[in-house]
């Protein structure tokens, strides 16, 4: 295994990953940069077309916005009440602790928010305020602690937000989005499980992966330790364009989660954050193939393909009548009943 972090252009040159002459300077201004060791060694640096390189490696493409991208692709802001609260729906929250990540995937939906330059971690009389929004609002079922990614955080810091949340009787699951499972397994272990658990309360992890290079060995130790732990695992990949947009690559990353007991999710179709549109495939590609998974694998192994919709209106399952409409005009349904126009290439 690769020994440091590539954290900047100097180290992507140095690991062989970009040209010695790139030019990323206003990329790493922009958006910021981490691919851990664990990450560097699935790389081959030698293959242009490298699936797990495209989601970590920067490149000039993402210095290009279009019209209809948006800094707040899913309008987290407009149903956040305050700092580290997103309450869309009404028996469940958002807990951004922190806006830090190990990794930095180039087609963040959060990538104006993450990072060094992001909203960094939440204060402690944030904290104070989000924990004491959830314990007021007894319709919170569930918190669903994301980011930046929460398990970058010690298992302490992670143990005493778990033991405040076990107080609010009406929280019944708290769900965690993560990547560090796959990208930083070595975090997974007895310490972490233990914090993760802290609350009480039936536990959830959202694995983040989206090729199925990227369940490695080490990865499964941390998936076992966590399963034995009382966890409960599930995944969420992104459809992106030169990863993972065609069918054998999708049916093996899906059975392989099924094969590390993990339930596969949401698929989600990319959405329009800044300097992505490289990523994004178009909905009827999208229908295309996870129509095309029905037929080919197991029922265990069908994710959900789901669109959040621009604007904060939540996710509408694209892969079933929630969406109508062909050569790149739709309207899409959101959970509540209405109607809203999406533009796709």
């Amino acid at each position: 295994m690769n020994g440091s972090s590539v954290k900047s252009v100097a180290d992507l040159k140095a690991a062989r990953l970009v040209a010695p002459d790139a030019e990323l300077g206003a990329v790493a201004e922009k958006y910021a940069i981490g691919i851990t060791p664990v990450v560097l060694d699935l790389i081959d640096p030698d293959d242009p077309d490298d699936p797990i390189a495209r989601q970590f490696v920067p490149t000039a493409s993402e210095l290009t916005t279009t019209p209809e991208e948006r800094t707040d692709p899913i309008g987290d802001l407009a149903h956040s009440p305050m700092e580290g609260i997103v309450h869309r729906y009404p028996d469940r929250v958002l807990l951004k602790a922190v806006h830090v990540c190990p990794v930095y995937c180039r087609f963040c939906f959060r990538r104006e928010m993450v990072g060094p330059q992001g909203l960094g971690t939440l204060t402690a009389a944030e904290l104070d305020a989000a924990i004491g929004y959830i314990a007021t609002h007894r319709e919170i079922w569930e918190v669903i602690l994301t980011g930046g990614d929460p398990l970058v955080l010690s298992p302490r810091r992670l143990r005493d937000l778990m033991e405040r949340l076990a107080g609010i009787e009406h929280v019944k699951i708290v769900r965690f989005h993560t990547r560090v499972p796959v990208v930083e397994p070595e975090r997974i272990d007895d310490e972490m499980v233990a914090a993760l658990t802290a609350s009480g309360k039936t536990t959830y992890l959202a694995v983040h992966a989206n090729h199925p290079r990227e369940l490695t060995a080490a990865a499964k130790a941390g998936f076992d330790r966590m399963l034995a732990g009382g966890i409960a695992l599930i995944s969420q990949s992104v459809l992106l364009k030169g990863v993972n947009d065609d069918v054998e690559t999708l049916a093996a990353l899906m059975r392989g989660f099924v094969e590390n007991r993990i339930r596969p999710y949401y698929l989600h179709h990319p959405d329009l954050a800044p300097g992505t549109g490289h990523f994004r495939v178009g909905i009827e590609e999208g229908q295309r193939l996870v129509q095309a998974l029905r037929g080919r694998i197991s029922g265990l192994c069908q994710p959900v393909y789901v669109l959040d919709i621009p604007g904060g209106y939540g996710k509408a399952d694209i892969g079933a009548a929630s969406i109508t409409g062909s050569d790149g005009c739709f309207t899409v349904r959101d959970w509540q009943g209405d109607q809203h126009e999406y533009w796709s290439e």
